[in-house]
């Protein structure tokens, strides 16, 4: 009882910080005086938040006795915790990059739909079937979920690049200006056009700056998933051939994690050569953005095959 009360608390803290952090965040984009506040609230707060979610999984291990990645609730609490991770990461190093945009609203996506979105008797911890009596839960689940949060962050990063790079392209408005009676006129408006010129030149300069770490911060994170992703299918395979005496089933999870895992082998194959990368290969992302969900979500709506144990039902009124 006191292991289940600590854990509904830490829950809604982690969830009051990681939602005091968006609002901040929101803020910022109304009030550009309060960019210092966000910045420094929001590392301190996705730490809080992490914190709090590894003392409810600690927690939730201790009272169930395993490690808290047995259904579909655990593994969205997980995932919240993995996108605090990879918040948290660059910023050890006081680095500039794009992912506190997405991480944030990621982690509290996935928080709350666990905490509302399913019904209460998910929220209760159950004895492990046969199946995921094995040391191999803790390798396989957790690598493969690190390897979700990681690539989704990586596509929402492509998708980034893709709506930026095809938003209708800045132009220069000289046409539309009409000359002025006069000389003096004239030069007065030949040297406005030259200045919007310069103008509209040093805002597409800066898109194209922008696309480029875009599309560099999305490569090296999709990279960091998929090799996470490798990781968690080849113990999967270890783990299923023991529980079920045969490497590979074709049931649906393990199609879709295949699916997965080639449509990002063709990513990253594609950014071998120069002429792919960029929108190409972020069309390409963006498209594993969907395929991520249906592996990790969609195929839990079916609730069949040897994965079957992962299938929910949301909350009734």
């Amino acid at each position: 009882m006191i292991f289940a009360t600590l854990e509904h608390i830490l829950t809604h803290i982690s969830f009051s910080i990681i939602s005091i952090v968006i609002t901040i965040h929101l803020m910022t984009l109304l009030v550009h005086e309060t960019v210092g506040l966000f910045y420094s609230s929001e590392k301190k707060g996705m730490m809080a938040t992490f914190f709090c979610i590894t003392g409810l999984l600690v927690t939730r291990w201790i009272y169930s006795g395993h490690f808290p990645l047995s259904d579909l609730y655990e593994s969205l609490m997980f995932l919240s915790w993995s996108f605090a991770i990879i918040h948290m990461v660059p910023k050890i190093g006081n680095q500039k990059n794009f992912l506190s945009a997405i991480t944030a609203p990621s982690a509290i996506f996935t928080q709350g739909f666990a905490t509302s979105g399913l019904s209460t008797e998910m929220h209760q911890s159950a004895i492990l079937v046969p199946a995921l009596q094995s040391q191999w839960l803790m390798m396989h689940v957790s690598m493969m979920l690190l390897s979700y949060a990681a690539l989704l962050c990586g596509s929402l990063l492509s998708v980034a690049l893709l709506v930026i790079t095809f938003r209708k392209n800045l132009g220069i408005p000289g046409k539309s200006n009409r000359l002025l009676i006069g000389s003096f006129s004239f030069v007065n408006e030949k040297r406005s056009v030259l200045q919007k010129t310069s103008f509209l030149s040093f805002i597409n300069y800066h898109r194209y700056q922008l696309t480029q770490q875009l599309d560099h911060c999305s490569y090296r994170v999709i990279s960091l998933g998929f090799t996470f992703s490798t990781i968690g299918i080849l113990s999967g395979a270890v783990w299923a051939n023991e529980a079920w005496g045969s490497y590979w089933n074709w049931d649906p999870k393990e199609t879709w994690a295949f699916i997965t895992w080639t449509l990002f082998a063709i990513y990253l194959h594609s950014r071998t050569n120069q002429n792919f990368q960029g929108v190409d290969s972020a069309i390409v992302a963006s498209i594993g953005f969907l395929i991520i969900w249906i592996c990790y979500f969609g195929v839990n709506l079916l609730g069949i095959g040897l994965h079957s144990y992962g299938s929910f039902t949301l909350t009734s009124n």
